[in-house]
């Protein structure tokens, strides 16, 4: 057995700051509501709502509430009639800003690549 291998049994990729991280950002929401934030911010839930498109009440309230929880996103509550909710990046959710702008930077650097590959690999596997 190589070093490596004994390397890779004793590991536990739930204990990884990736795998953390992750946990923080991950689901088919989280970054684009993170993303919104960082646009808009602050912004009231129902503008979020029209914004990211085909999400239910539930969900986006789910994903904030998680977000808030983990000190991402603040929620700041008026006592007004009608009520009125905003929601705003912390000072956490905002250090994590500039690496989702790497990310934006990456794909945007990356996509006409991406697409050609893409379209070889279907054209590759289309064709057999």
């Amino acid at each position: 057995m190589s070093c490596m291998e004994k390397y890779i049994k004793g590991a536990n990729f739930a204990d990884t700051g990736f795998s953390y991280t992750m946990s923080l950002i991950s689901g088919k929401h989280k970054m684009v509501i993170l993303y919104c934030l960082m646009e808009y911010e602050p912004v009231r839930f129902n503008e979020m709502k029209r914004y990211l498109g085909t999400i239910t009440d539930k969900t986006l309230s789910s994903n904030l509430k998680e977000l808030e929880a983990d000190g991402l996103v603040s929620r700041t509550a008026y006592s007004e009639i009608p009520p009125r909710v905003e929601y705003a990046l912390t000072e956490r959710g905002e250090s994590l800003m500039p690496l989702l702008n790497q990310l934006v930077n990456w794909s945007v650097e990356n996509m006409s690549g991406i697409m050609t590959s893409r379209k070889r690999y279907a054209d590759n596997n289309n064709a057999k």
